[in-house]
């Protein structure tokens, strides 16, 4: 089985986490930390800068996290065997701690992922003893495909009555009190309301099938190598570049066309949705793939020095995810500068552009002084029980 030396980094994995993260942050800002959704854009311009980031990220930097995520899990797990251990409960701690930090920062920003990956990642351990990538595919594949929803289409299909039923999260509202309530009315909201939305949206939406099964895609690029040796992989990459490509451009102008096939009428909706959400859902999927290729085609081609910037914000992605929040939640809430009123989506999207060149340079100056990230850090302490880890460089000095 091939993997990678885990001690050391990956600085391609590194690189393409970093671009998640990126892509990330640029859904965040013109969606005003989820306060857009009580006010969508009319103006045609606005409403194409939209619409514009939303084709090229949303849905697909969420997964290619995912990914990242699965790919983390196998060099973690692979770790610890090299050193003749078991490393299955540490992760089980490990995943405990970065749900306790998803709740809390979910108490400031109901969007917070931290959580949703940490119970996902509990499921990836049975997977672990599948010792066949083939049989990981495959899992995957069917989970990819969205196989809750297909039964709900087909059931509806038949007449059932509980599968022409809307999902739950169709009825989910932002509370406007985000515009003029206080942080404790944002608190309050977030534990009361949005922690129950969030998992509504993540179960109904299939987003919670899509993360185990990238994570198991993730796990299997790493068993295979695909990051580790990234030579052998040249053609897969252009290949893989070409071929989602393709499935993109045709899921994105066929997906009208063949959810209409789907027979409706007005007691029977739903399962004309759920394949039309399903086909979505793959379209995703294919320009996550197009995002994931095309940057890794470039990083091991010319563009490796400009793509290699985003190495050190892939080293701390936790610390800047959640910093990302800890600064532009109170800029466009009502308890803060309340700009959720006045910023455009032009705007939104220059002021992410020069905040997140703001945080790449942060990135780049800490690792000069820093081994670890700081919640990174906190994070590596507590799941090894040891607050001795080293957190700062040391510096060579030159004898007097």
């Amino acid at each position: 089985m091939a993997g990678t030396d885990a001690g050391a980094r990956l600085e391609n994995l590194d690189a393409l986490r970093g671009f998640a993260l990126f892509g990330l942050f640029m859904v965040h800002m013109p969606e005003l930390f989820e306060l857009y959704w009580l006010a969508p854009v009319t103006d045609p311009f606005q409403r194409a800068v939209h619409d514009a980031v939303w084709l090229v990220f949303a849905g697909k930097s969420f997964a290619l996290m995912a990914l990242c995520f699965g790919t983390s899990f196998f060099i973690l797990m692979q770790g610890g065997e090299r050193r003749g251990q078991d490393f299955t409960a540490r992760f089980v701690w490990r995943l405990a701690l970065l749900a306790a930090m998803g709740l809390l920062h979910g108490l400031w920003y109901r969007g917070d992922i931290l959580e949703v990956l940490a119970v996902m990642g509990l499921f990836l351990l049975p997977f672990h003893r599948v010792r066949s990538n083939r049989v990981l595919l495959a899992v995957a594949v069917v989970l990819l495909l969205q196989p809750l929803m297909l039964v709900q289409a087909v059931a509806g299909l038949a007449g059932a009555e509980w599968a022409n039923r809307p999902p739950a999260y169709w009825d989910i509202r932002i509370n406007p009190l985000y515009l003029s309530g206080s942080l404790w009315d944002t608190i309050r909201i977030n534990v009361v309301e949005g922690h129950g939305q969030k998992w509504s949206f993540m179960f109904g939406s299939g987003r919670l099938s899509q993360i185990l099964g990238l994570s198991l895609v993730g796990m299997v690029l790493g068993r295979t190598g695909f990051f580790a040796r990234p030579e052998a992989f040249a053609r897969m990459r252009i290949g893989g570049l070409l071929l989602s490509l393709a499935a993109a451009g045709a899921l994105h102008y066929l997906r009208d066309p063949l959810a209409v096939l789907v027979p409706a009428s007005e007691g029977m909706t739903m399962p004309r949705d759920r394949v039309w959400t399903m086909l979505g859902s793959l379209f995703d999927l294919a320009m996550m793939a197009v995002l994931l290729f095309g940057f890794l085609a470039l990083y091991h081609g010319p563009g490796r020095r400009l793509l290699g910037l985003l190495a050190p914000a892939g080293r701390m992605t936790l610390s800047l995810y959640v910093a990302q929040s800890l600064v532009f939640v109170p800029v466009f809430y009502g308890y803060g500068l309340g700009l959720h009123a006045s910023m455009t989506q032009l705007q939104a999207v220059a002021w992410g552009l020069v905040a997140f060149a703001a945080q790449l340079a942060l990135a780049h100056l800490w690792f000069r002084h820093f081994l670890y990230g700081p919640l990174e850090w906190l994070w590596r302490a507590a799941t090894w029980l040891d607050p001795r880890l080293p957190f700062r460089r040391r510096h060579a000095t030159t004898p007097a």
